[in-house]
């Protein structure tokens, strides 16, 4: 029997999600704050705060309204691995004037519960 490997959960096996779409010309740059806005709709499955308060966004980069977020699970056993790339460009797709977006799973560096707001740890009563 062979060993499973996290990629063997994954819907497209590398835990990237991307999509392009149609578009005439950029008109307004999208802003950091409007991307966070839509991230902060995405709940973690098994505890009630939002990813981007979990501290699971690493990075959100921006050239020319092409969105790349390098993020992270609390545990790269979770259940629903393969999903939450997908989830968190979802929550971005609203957005008028997108060209692309891609949504990067990395593993480093490890998430810690230092990584969440304030707000995370008082929902969550960690201190």
């Amino acid at each position: 029997m062979t060993e499973k490997k996290l990629e063997d959960f994954l819907p497209n096996k590398n835990g990237i999600y991307f999509k392009e779409f149609e578009f005439d010309k950029v008109v307004k740059l999208i802003t950091k704050k409007d991307i966070i806005k839509c991230i902060k709709t995405v709940m973690d499955p098994e505890i009630p705060v939002n990813l981007y308060d979990l501290g699971l966004i690493y990075s959100i980069n921006n050239t020319n309204n092409n969105i790349v977020i390098e993020m992270t699970l609390t545990n790269p056993n979770c259940p629903v691995a393969g999903q939450m790339p997908e989830s968190v460009a979802k929550s971005i797709e609203q957005i008028n004037g997108l060209r692309s977006i891609e949504v990067k799973l990395v593993w480093k560096p490890t998430w810690s519960k230092d990584l969440m707001s304030e707000d995370a740890k008082l929902a969550l009563d960690i201190f």
